[in-house]
């Protein structure tokens, strides 16, 4: 054990900054660094690699943060795989780790990059070997070195994004992916085959109006309006919240309200779910198993057990009249799939990330704040909190399961779980980006959030 920790304390990352707090300008700069370099790599194809062997792994870009065939294919694939495979022996207690220590916490950090660069090197060779990304004959061991190289860079660049930048790199990577296939499937004008033709859903749009074609139009309407729900909806959800008073005790009439989000894992449940979801879709493609999942040359899942667990565009079943009950049922099973993980992993990451009701209490007595009428003691505020932070990490991530599901299924102008992580990953990120320019115009406020 201490050697494994040992080869833990010295796995390479980015070093931490030496400020206690970084400003608002530092933060902005290596955000904006990291983007540019995300979407540099994803421009930057892999030598040696098929020219046909793509289009099968579209699916998966969005929810992996990936563009395949560059030095991005693997995306955000084993980070968030490695966070999964953690969390589940964790909150399991295979493995018993004290997150609420400091110590604890680094550890399980330590683990989880272990498991990132391992999975890392696991996915490189399965992708290759298993003829995921076919390579020219010859130039395998190439190919799987640079996926290697690619999936290490995202991992550093996720760390730091942490240490130096806005939220996190998973997040900010999710968001550069979806922004661009939102922009390319509104607006986009240049067709297969290079020539100008309306793809963009706006231009389609437009053309059906013009040429009289009503089920073009009741398309691109549906897709153009679903995207505008689903954008509404998330805002309206992610601002919902429980305000809990606290007093100030060794300043009388000082006081304010800590603000808990209904959504209070945020949108990590979901994207645990959406990539656990497409690592056994990309299993069942590359194991060719019929009894996991049947692919159409389009990569549609059209058999198999994952068939209902797959989402369905029900506008453009109901528009063109290819509804069938095997549709609903498929709709429903996705949407219990959805709600169920969702809430799964809302409670392992609330309990393994220091946002339990006990860690809270602690952090809240530590700061000699309390609730109004009630000892200043963290047992008595945790007895407290948790009638408030596990009502609301269920019914968070059940929310957030549900608002996936129903995005997936109103058929957006991308694929409806992307939209809507990227969505509250902006949200959230205004939020921080807000908090950062207020204590950076108003350095008291930092002084009492420290």
């Amino acid at each position: 054990m201490p050697l494994f920790k040992n080869l833990i304390s010295n796995l390479p990352e980015v070093t931490p900054p030496t400020e206690k707090k970084l400003n608002f300008n530092t933060k902005l700069k290596w955000t904006l660094i990291v983007i540019v370099l995300f979407f540099i790599l994803s421009n930057i194809p892999l030598f040696g690699l098929a020219s046909n062997a793509l289009k099968r792994f579209e699916y998966l870009s969005v929810i992996l943060g990936a563009t395949f065939g560059s030095l991005m294919s693997l995306g955000i694939g084993p980070i968030v795989t490695a966070s999964i495979v953690l969390q589940l022996l964790v909150g399991s207690e295979l493995i018993k780790i004290d997150t609420t220590t400091e110590e604890g916490r680094k550890y399980f950090q330590g683990i989880q990059k272990f498991l990132a660069i391992g999975f890392t090197v696991f996915e490189s060779v399965i992708y290759v070997l298993m003829k995921g990304l076919g390579a020219v004959p010859g130039l395998e061991l190439v190919l799987i070195i640079q996926l290697i190289i690619g999936g290490l860079l995202v991992i550093l660049m996720d760390d730091l994004v942490s240490k130096y930048g806005f939220g996190s790199g998973i997040s900010l990577f999710i968001v550069a992916g979806v922004a661009w296939e939102l922009f390319v499937s509104a607006f986009a004008f240049i067709g297969p085959q290079g020539t100008i033709q309306p793809v963009g859903r706006l231009w389609v749009l437009i053309s059906s109006i013009a040429n009289a074609n009503p089920t073009l139009m009741a398309l691109a309407l549906a897709a153009i309006i679903s995207t505008v729900i689903i954008f509404l909806v998330v805002v309206y959800v992610q601002s919902m919240k429980v305000e809990i008073p606290l007093s100030f005790g060794r300043v009388r009439g000082f006081g304010f309200r800590w603000p808990l989000a209904f959504l209070y894992a945020s949108n990590i449940p979901v994207i645990l779910t959406a990539a656990l979801l497409a690592n056994i879709q990309l299993i069942g493609r590359l194991s060719k198993s019929a009894f996991i999942a049947v692919f159409d040359s389009n990569g549609v899942i059209t058999g198999g057990i994952l068939k209902w667990f797959s989402h369905v565009d029900l506008p453009q079943k109901i528009i063109t009249r290819g509804l069938l009950p095997t549709d609903i049922i498929q709709a429903v099973c996705y949407t219990l799939f959805m709600i169920a993980f969702s809430i799964l992993f809302a409670v392992f990451w609330v309990k393994t990330s220091g946002m339990d009701a006990k860690k809270q209490a602690e952090n809240i007595a530590k700061s000699g704040m309390s609730i109004p009428g009630f000892r200043q003691n963290p047992r008595v505020l945790e007895s407290i909190l948790e009638r408030y932070i596990m009502p609301l990490t269920v019914m968070g991530g059940a929310a957030v399961g549900l608002l996936a599901a129903g995005a997936d299924l109103l058929g957006a102008l991308v694929r409806g779980t992307g939209l809507l992580l990227s969505v509250m990953i902006v949200y959230k990120m205004y939020e921080n980006i807000a908090q950062q320019h207020a204590y950076d115009m108003h350095p008291v406020l930092r002084k009492l959030s420290d």
